[in-house]
């Protein structure tokens, strides 16, 4: 059994709450921009500074305190990534309640369950369309006294309502809430069943961004750092960014317009993002595509295989002098320009939430871009390992964090302790034993290696393990994450369990195809398509790649591209973009067993 502990490198607190950094932020730089948020013209971004924030942050809290919100008591937030919910955050945390996320694209049975199994007292919408998914299920939620909308101005409404509230009451709201007490209740995206709230505290945040922030001083610490914020807030991920941005002074923005994000990323001009692998798996297939359809689609692919050749020599120590002399002359011809399209001062990209893969780690790098994949989960109030700029291993996940420790267990399960680790499960004491073994260990439900420098990498979900009637062991995230991978390919689920082979339904990019299909004198969308042979010859070449990966015995050996694709709007996807097995597998039942039909 490997272990592998990283001693603790900074002195976490002891006492307060996550609200002193805005506090001391006023008091230490008054005039410091904290956050520059969309300007209402739309042609710009207008800079809100830190004694301009608590002023807001006060102001609505004490509206919450007013509307009779108790310390303790939770409060939903229901909205796209906006100022608005960072403000209305640390609001709840100064009235000294518990904020409880619900993703924007939520149904109403997962809204009614949340706002239900959290007893919220309050819930503070988005837009009326979120305030309808409320309203529809408000009359079976008796806790719920209050329902504000940002449409219709929230923010002035509490500010307005709180008026007559004394600072000397708000201060003592906002101090009470120690290390130990909650600060909000997270619900798990249900890949798998029924969310449950996973219980995440003042000092579990203390302690995480305590150590990430000073771990990852290179991004947080210098003069201009600045982050554009564009996943959902109701993620774990994005939250520690928020938080870690507020605490380390690093000017902060939001944007929920993917479709424009790279619009938004060059006026903002981030200093380093943070994404899921499918925004970069997206932003380098969107430039091949870009390139195939200019004629330049063989010297972006040339590009490409330079900068993944100039990283691997990094890695080895030793850059030949050939692949040096290309990579200069790429860098100018296309490197630059992907550099730009991220924002000019871009170095870092923090990735999690899925694998990135081997390939786009070290394309990334290659081109100047360096992509710092970690690891965590939602009750581990997000990163557990994380690869640093100055110990970057490809392919894995980096190495636990100061303060925690990893652990393999005889069936290659990954274990964690460490002061992020969640406390529990919400009113569910029966899931909160089962996470946790008789030592303490926090049981991931991810399998996977440490090696002798105390890298970690995954290799697979424990529960997902695909069994075949061979008895052949086969991880499908290594297969669908090398599928994916392909610049027309949008999702793969591999499928084998008790089967004689190894198969896979496969989606395509909507985006992606029309350059395809044009450049192929194609068209029609993927409903059209789909069953095209050039089109199945294409993918055909991203399950070859593929299975470079596994053996024989675990390779695919059937695949079907369906006409349509999985979306989080479908049901099949998280919102951080994790595919749903249990789900898929359902609807897609027939088109799985006709993979196996003689």
């Amino acid at each position: 059994m490997r272990e592998y502990s990283t001693p603790q490198s900074v002195e976490i607190p002891t006492t307060g709450n996550l609200t002193d950094d805005v506090v001391r932020n006023a008091d230490e730089a008054p005039d410091h921009v904290a956050f520059s948020r969309p300007s209402p013209a739309g042609d710009g971004w207008d800079d809100v500074t830190s004694a301009e924030f608590l002023a807001e942050v006060s102001g609505v809290a004490k509206g919450l305190v007013a509307a009779g919100i108790e310390p303790g008591e939770r409060v939903a937030i229901m909205s796209s990534t906006r100022y608005e919910w960072t403000l209305l955050d640390y609001a709840i945390w100064f009235a000294g309640a518990v904020t409880v996320p619900i993703y924007e694209s939520s149904s109403e049975e997962q809204v009614a369950w949340i706002l239900s199994d959290s007893s919220a007292r309050a819930a503070v919408a988005e837009d009326a369309r979120h305030v309808a998914k409320i309203t529809a299920v408000r009359r079976d939620l008796p806790d719920l006294h209050h329902v504000w909308s940002f449409g219709d101005n929230a923010v002035d409404v509490l500010t307005r309502l709180g008026a007559d509230v004394g600072d000397d009451v708000l201060e003592k709201r906002r101090t009470a809430a120690q290390p130990g007490d909650l600060a909000t209740l997270i619900y798990t995206s249900g890949t798998t069943g029924r969310p449950k709230g996973c219980m995440l505290t003042h000092g579990n945040f203390q302690t995480e961004l305590g150590v990430a922030v000073a771990e990852l001083e290179e991004l947080f610490a210098r003069d201009d750092a600045a982050t554009l914020l564009f996943l959902p807030l109701a993620h774990v991920f994005a939250r520690i960014i928020q938080i870690g941005s507020v605490k380390s002074r690093t000017r902060l923005g939001h944007s929920a317009d993917i479709k424009h994000l790279l619009p938004h990323l060059q006026s903002f001009q981030p200093t380093f993002i943070l994404a899921v692998p499918r925004v970069f798996e997206k932003v380098f297939n969107t430039a091949s595509q870009n390139a195939t359809a200019d004629g330049r689609g063989r010297i972006f692919d040339r590009a490409a295989d330079v900068a993944i050749a100039y990283s691997r020599g990094l890695d080895a120590g030793r850059v030949p002098l050939t692949v040096r002399a290309q990579h200069a002359a790429f860098s100018r011809l296309v490197y630059a320009k992907l550099r730009t399209a991220l924002g000019d001062h871009c170095d870092y990209a923090i990735s999690g939430g899925a694998p990135l893969g081997e390939r786009l780690g070290h394309f990334y790098r290659g081109v100047g871009f360096t992509v710092l994949e970690g690891y965590g989960l939602t009750e581990t109030t997000a990163a557990l390992t994380a690869n640093l700029p100055d110990a970057v291993k490809i392919g894995t996940v980096g190495r636990p964090l100061p303060g925690t420790a990893v652990r393999v267990t005889d069936d290659g399960e990954l274990v964690f302790k460490g002061g992020q680790v969640f406390s529990g499960y919400w009113a569910n004491p029966a899931a909160t034993a089962e996470a946790f073994d008789t030592d303490g260990w926090f049981h991931t439900g991810d399998l996977g290696e440490v090696d002798d420098e105390g890298f970690v990498r995954i290799t697979g979900r424990k529960k997902e393990i695909l069994v075949t009637a061979g008895g052949k062991n086969v991880a499908p995230a290594v297969l669908e994450d090398r599928v994916r991978a392909h610049a027309l390919v949008s999702q793969c689920l591999v499928v084998g369990d008790g089967q004689p082979f190894i198969a896979a339904l496969v989606t395509i990019d909507e985006e992606a195809l029309p350059a395809w299909a044009e450049h192929h004198g194609k068209s029609g969308g993927v409903a059209e398509l789909y069953d095209d042979p050039d089109l199945r010859q294409a993918i055909d070449h991203a399950i070859e790649d593929a299975n470079q990966a596994v053996s024989r015995a675990e390779a695919i050996r059937k695949f079907e591209i369906l006409p349509y694709d999985w979306t989080e709007e479908g049901g099949q996807l998280t919102p951080s973009l994790k595919l749903k097995r249990n789900v898929v597998m359902r609807e897609c039942r027939d088109e799985i067993a006709a993979l196996y039909e003689v």
